[in-house]
């Protein structure tokens, strides 16, 4: 049997149908908690303090995040963080039937919704190589399905959902958020038990949350995955930074013209997400990968210099198609590869990278903007990620991927404490101490 030809295991479907549920709501309070502290201030930096406060997890607790997530029952893990976050938005909705709400209750609801979300995301990238038992054709095709059904949800469905519902009442769209992460804790309870890593006994939470970064930065694959999202963050947050400016005095395009441009970025994502596996087969993942992140930097580029909203659309979407492909690629290959009981620190240590980049590209947009022109920051950004893909191209070749596929990679790292020998991707793990640390 090919591996096209490979059925996803039962529990597949109640995960995808878990995250389709959460990104729903995802994309419901994303558009409704901005606009639920706009009816309680007008002021500008207070609005910022509640959208910044959902980001602030991964910047303080991601790499932690991950060591605990590599030490706790990754199913688990995922159903009671989703389960917390429904009660925790009982809170504000019972403040709005109260007429209670305040911008403090909002950016520490969104404050914590996003600790939820960090405990989640990672369990649910860790588990995941384990429910498809590591196939690299199953991991992108799976990642595929997720990435779609997350863009539609949150990106599509979501957002116009929680507007919608906020005329109904403040509190309507916060109850719908509840309900879905409900909903996606009981069907992830339903999910098979995956095996729990076990790490070394007696290492301290911070040793094991340094031995993860350390796995990143010292293996030149995974380093060239975290990279491309890390400046790739820079670079988008730079431009999305003035979108809507350059959109308005450049190209003459109004309020509902600026979603539209939105919604073919979005559009080309749901296309890169669904051909991503295809472009894998064909191109090999390595030169994939970096075939879409030369895509991404043209796209731009074609965005600075277009002369009407329907070449700017155009651009959008073809950078949509080269971020969604990205974004299947990327986490399928380091999913494939990453031994087990790393899982979750190399992924949060990733996420963080990209997380901790952005606010350098949304300052950096801003000042080029306002020291020079409207599309010089579009130009920069285009630069950014062309040079990105120049430099991490070696690091991502088909020939290295190949190698760590195969588990001919050397794994050894100097001073390393947890990896001592090679490991191939899908070999069962060595026997490792029973941990003290519980839950």
């Amino acid at each position: 049997m090919t591996a096209d030809a490979r059925k996803f295991p039962p529990g597949f479907g109640r995960l995808w149908s878990a995250q389709t549920v959460s990104s729903l709501g995802d994309g419901v309070i994303h558009a409704a908690l901005p606009l639920l502290a706009l009816t309680l201030t007008r002021d500008p930096m207070a609005l910022a303090v509640v959208t910044a406060a959902g980001t602030l997890p991964w910047l303080l607790f991601g790499v932690l995040g991950g060591a605990l997530v590599d030490r706790w029952d990754r199913r688990r893990t995922m159903w009671v963080a989703d389960a917390a976050r429904a009660v925790l938005l009982a809170i504000p909705v019972a403040a709005a039937a109260l007429d209670t709400l305040s911008i403090p209750l909002l950016a520490a609801v969104a404050f914590l919704l996003g600790l939820g979300g960090l405990f989640f995301d990672t369990a649910a990238t860790a588990y995941l190589p384990d429910l498809l038992g590591r196939d690299p054709a199953l991991l992108e095709r799976a990642n595929s399905r997720l990435r779609g059904a997350q863009t539609a949800m949150s990106g599509f469905a979501g957002p116009p959902a929680g507007s919608a519902l906020l005329a109904l009442g403040r509190a309507i769209p916060l109850l719908t958020d509840a309900v879905s992460f409900a909903l996606s804790a009981l069907l992830v309870r339903s999910l098979p038990a995956a095996p729990r890593p076990v790490p070394q006994a007696r290492e301290s939470l911070l040793r094991q949350a340094r031995a993860g970064a350390s796995y990143v930065f010292r293996d030149r694959l995974l380093l060239g995955l975290a990279l491309r999202p890390a400046v790739g963050n820079i670079a988008f947050l730079a431009v999305e930074t003035v979108l809507a400016l350059f959109a308005h005095d450049r190209l003459g395009i109004d309020t509902f013209g600026f979603g539209l441009l939105l919604t073919a970025e979005a559009t080309g994502g749901l296309l890169g997400a669904a051909i991503a596996s295809f472009l894998g087969r064909r191109l090999g993942t390595g030169t994939a990968l970096t075939c879409t992140a030369a895509v991404e930097g043209l796209a731009i580029l074609g965005l600075a210099a277009a002369p009407n909203p329907y070449v700017a659309g155009l651009a959008l979407a073809v950078c949509g198609a080269g971020m969604g492909a990205t974004m299947v690629l990327g986490p399928s290959l380091r999913q494939a590869i990453v031994p087990a009981h790393l899982m979750g620190r190399v992924t949060s240590t990733s996420r963080m990278l990209a997380m901790c980049a952005a606010p350098f590209g949304a300052f950096l947009g801003g000042r080029l903007a306002t020291t020079y022109d409207i599309r010089t920051p579009l130009y920069t950004a285009a630069g950014l990620l062309l040079t990105m893909t120049a430099v991490t191209a070696t690091m991502t070749s088909n020939r290295r991927v190949e190698a760590a596929l195969r588990g001919t990679a050397p794994t050894e790292r100097p001073g390393h404490p947890e990896s001592t020998a090679p490991v191939r991707a899908g070999a069962p793990e060595p026997p490792q101490p029973t941990a003290v640390s519980e839950r």
